[in-house]
Order: structure tokens, then sequence, then C-alpha cells
């Protein structure tokens, strides 16, 4: 009877050694990039970098500035891949992104039943779009600010200059 539990001691032993071993000398942590969503992460890139790739650019979004920075924008919640390759197709940077929701500092979200709607507080509540609202608020928020947005290119209050005129009634 103790020798069978000598022996279940050291196979638990070797087994806690083994995990300790992968805990201590796994790479993860280092080559992990952790950005919010909607937020931009600064990342120095290597000597010689031909080429920039992400795995999912749904959830990330990666544009290279010069002297060799590269921006990493989190688009949605998850993890994908970032990889650099020189002229000769050879990984020379390998980084596995994370993509965190929004701080929460100065978030409110308010839930309506089953709806949710998110709020930027930073110093007044304002309409935020955030992935997971209900589709009518997101949709809702969404039009506005691509209304808004439109308006500001197109030149349409964009800087105190004459409005453009109606367009005349149907006859």
């Amino acid at each position: 009877m103790s020798g069978v539990c000598g022996r279940r001691r050291r196979l638990f032993g070797v087994l806690a050694w083994a995990l300790l071993t992968v805990a201590v000398f796994a790479p993860a942590r280092a080559d992990t990039v952790t950005v919010h969503v909607d937020q931009a992460h600064l990342l120095k890139l290597p000597d010689r970098v031909a080429t920039i790739i992400i795995g999912n650019p749904l959830i990330a979004d990666a544009t290279l500035q010069n002297g060799g920075i590269l921006v990493v924008t989190g688009k949605g919640y998850g993890a994908t891949n970032l990889m650099a390759l020189d002229r000769n197709g050879r990984v020379i940077m390998s980084k596995f992104v994370q993509v965190l929701g929004p701080s929460s500092r100065e978030l409110v979200v308010v839930y309506r039943g089953i709806e949710r709607e998110t709020y930027s507080c930073a110093p007044q509540c304002q309409p935020r779009i955030t992935l997971g609202d209900s589709s009518v608020y997101f949709n809702a928020t969404l039009a506005q600010t691509g209304a808004r947005n439109g308006q500001a290119q197109g030149g349409n209050g964009g800087g105190g200059g004459a409005a453009a005129p109606a367009a005349p009634a149907p006859r």
C-alpha cells in the first residue's frame, strides 16, 4: 500500500516540475502585444522588415510609420498573430496580438432588459459605438457618426463655409 502512495507522490512531483519548467521557459508573455479595442499600441520593428502580416484584420490592424515604428490598432475582441518578413520571405519577428475590450474607467454601460448601450463619459456622457451593443442602438449611433463624418468631409458644416443649397421640392 505504501508503495502505491510513494509512486503517486513521485509521479505528482515529476508532473509538478514539468509544469513549472513549461511555465518558466514559455515565451508567450514576451511575444504578446496587448491592446484595447479602438486603441493603438506602438511597436519598434527590427531592421530589414519588408512585409507585415496580420492574421485576422478584423481583430487588429497594423500601419507602418517612418523609422521602423508599427502602429497596431485593436479592431475587434480576440487574438491573432503578427509577423514581419524580410525581402527573402524569412520571418524576422512573430508576435501574438491580444485585443481586449475597452478600458472601463470612462465607460457607462446601460442595460434595458437584454438591450445594451454604451456611453463614453469623459467628462459628459455621449453615445459610443461598441461591439456587443444592441443592434438598434449600435446602428443608430453608427449612422449618426457616418452622417457627421460625411458632412465634415464634404465641406457642409466643416468650417464656417456657406451651406449647400437645398434640393428643390418634387413637383
